[in-house]
């Protein structure tokens, strides 16, 4: 059972993977063989979680190794991985709709990999960004969705926030933006704490009102 929202916002900020593309199988891939350079136990079964930061990913497995290091080697082996990449749902006719002063994207990934999912999947690249390697804390702290509301210039309550994970349903609660989860990569209970949830972003309808956007979408009851 769904419910038709109409809700008015100064702008959207949208997560990447899980939201605007699906690169879910180049990251699984991609974590496996990194862990096996890296001699983590049962490497072959890692599963890396969803919404972190790839640095944080690679201190909690490595402490003792340059992080720095350790990042550049997963963030090379995922630019040049992408065979299976997608567009979700939806996502190119509304990027291409929105006002560029509306919107930006807040990604847990690095500047230089989003850039190049963004490129490899046809996507335009906003000019508002924050990426993980220009935050000092990554999702689950508000920093990123913060930072993000203030490239909009509006203040986190005035803003949305579309998540697929609960990592990043978490900063933008905690950030004070409304949120708006998509099911993909977590359930909907998994995202129980976003304010609404939807199947995915081909219903999302946003009209330009103003200085702000209007956004219209069935969620689920």
């Amino acid at each position: 059972m769904t419910e038709l929202v109409a809700v008015e916002t100064k702008g959207i900020l949208f997560d990447m993977d899980g939201v605007l593309i699906s690169s879910i199988g180049s990251v699984v891939r991609c974590w496996k063989r990194w862990a096996k350079i890296y001699g983590i136990p049962d490497a072959e079964n890692y599963e890396v979680p969803h919404g972190m930061r790839a640095i944080e990913i690679v201190k909690s497995l490595r402490p003792d190794i340059d992080p720095v290091e350790g990042l550049r080697v997963i963030e090379d082996m995922e630019i040049e991985d992408t065979a299976d990449l997608k567009v979700l749902p939806g996502v190119k006719a509304l990027l291409e709709s929105l006002p560029p002063e509306r919107w930006a994207i807040v990604t847990s990934a690095t500047k230089r990999l989003m850039l190049g999912r963004l490129a490899v999947a046809g996507l335009p690249v906003p000019s508002r960004i924050i990426s993980g390697d220009m935050v000092e804390r990554g999702k689950p702290d508000p920093e990123p969705y913060r930072r993000g509301a203030a490239l909009l210039g509006a203040r986190p309550e005035e803003c949305i926030v579309i998540e697929d994970a609960p990592s990043g349903v978490g900063a933008g609660i905690a950030a004070g933006c409304r949120v708006l989860g998509v099911l993909g990569t977590h359930s909907r209970e998994e995202l129980h704490a976003a304010d609404w949830v939807a199947d995915s972003l081909e219903g999302l309808a946003v009209k330009a009102n103003g200085d702000g956007l209007e956004l219209r979408f069935a969620a689920l009851g």
